[in-house]
């Protein structure tokens, strides 16, 4: 009899679409992880047409453990891809990293999926976001505290107040705050809690499911990535319209009460911003003249945005107009 096979400590599953140079850097770092086993890369692709399959394809000539599975971009879902790719995996946990999150070292993944071994009551793990270099000053600023408030060191998170979680909306979004730009859980839990098949936020109302059933999930702030957007003002104003509709159908959060407060909002968003601004000491009064407009034209499209998404939930025929996951989703090219 031959040599038992070895058993495959975990699978990362990436989706991709038209990933470009980002997501080969993305690939090639993954692949030079460095963890106790060993583990594979499965690959759902939707329809890229930049090159992307044909990198995938060359990698696993020389790389066996890469897995490459194509499907029509109108099969895309957030949730039901990632949940094709965990039916294709072979590991006993299951780690979710989108095309654009760069590793931050060889670390990355041992230092997320270890926490599954310091804690048998943990299902899920999700790691620390660090902008690129080319990410607005504020969203830079906006990462770097979102993920300071989870921890300086591995931090444990399940629901020991019931009564404060029903009534109390910031301590609903840190129980349940999780994102698959960069995580993991184990497959046994997914086999009965797989991903909701959702446009936006999949990973969200997976965590807040797992947090109700009475399971931990943990934050891996040493497992870090690489991950930002640079977008322009339009394609802002569509991932807000995105995100707070995901927000609002989550944890039924209205982040405008009226259409008539708009410019209450905006103006006291922009006002925190210039104060930002002017506390700054790297800037140079050019750069502080710049970030001042950029400030005002993005807290329109963020105010704006995340009224309309709310509306979105009650119309559905907005998404049609304004939503970017729509747009990408129902897009064959």
């Amino acid at each position: 009899m031959g040599e038992e096979k070895e058993k495959i400590k975990c699978s990362v599953i990436i989706p991709t679409k038209n990933g470009g140079g980002i997501f080969q850097q993305v690939l090639n770092k993954v692949l030079d992880q460095e963890i106790d086993g060993i583990f594979e890369v499965v690959i759902i692709d939707s329809g890229s047409k930049d090159g992307t399959v044909e990198f995938i394809e060359s990698i696993r000539k020389e790389n066996k453990k890469v897995i490459l599975r194509k499907i029509a971009p109108n099969d895309f879902g957030h949730g039901k891809t990632r949940n094709l790719g965990a039916s294709y995996a072979n590991g006993e946990y299951l780690v979710f990293i989108t095309q654009d999150a760069l590793p931050f070292d060889n670390a990355w993944l041992k230092n997320l999926i270890s926490i599954f071994d310091e804690d048998s009551e943990v299902v899920g793990v999700f790691g620390k976001h660090i902008p690129y270099d080319d990410c607005d000053i504020f969203e830079k600023d906006n990462i770097n505290r979102h993920f300071l408030n989870f921890g300086l060191d591995t931090t444990i998170f399940y629901l020991d107040d019931k009564e404060r979680y029903e009534r109390d909306e910031g301590y609903r979004h840190l129980l349940c705050f999780y994102s698959d730009n960069s995580s993991a859980m184990r497959k046994s839990i997914w086999e009965k809690t797989p991903y909701p098949d959702v446009d936006f936020a999949e990973d969200q109302l997976w965590a807040k499911k797992i947090i109700e059933q009475g399971y931990k999930k943990a934050y891996a702030p040493h497992s870090i990535v690489y991950h930002s957007h640079k977008y322009s003002l339009k394609e802002q104003f569509r991932r807000y319209y995105d995100e707070y509709k995901g927000l609002n159908k989550i944890y039924n959060y209205v982040p405008v009460k009226s259409i008539f407060l708009l410019p209450a909002y905006i103006f006291r968003h922009w006002k925190s911003d210039i104060q930002f601004i002017k506390e700054s000491k790297s800037l140079t009064l050019k750069e502080k003249k710049y970030w001042r407009r950029f400030s005002l034209a993005k807290n329109i499209v963020r105010y704006l945005g995340a009224y309309l998404g709310v509306k979105g939930n009650l119309f559905p025929w907005l998404n049609m107009v304004f939503s970017r996951e729509h747009k990408l989703i129902n897009k064959d090219g």
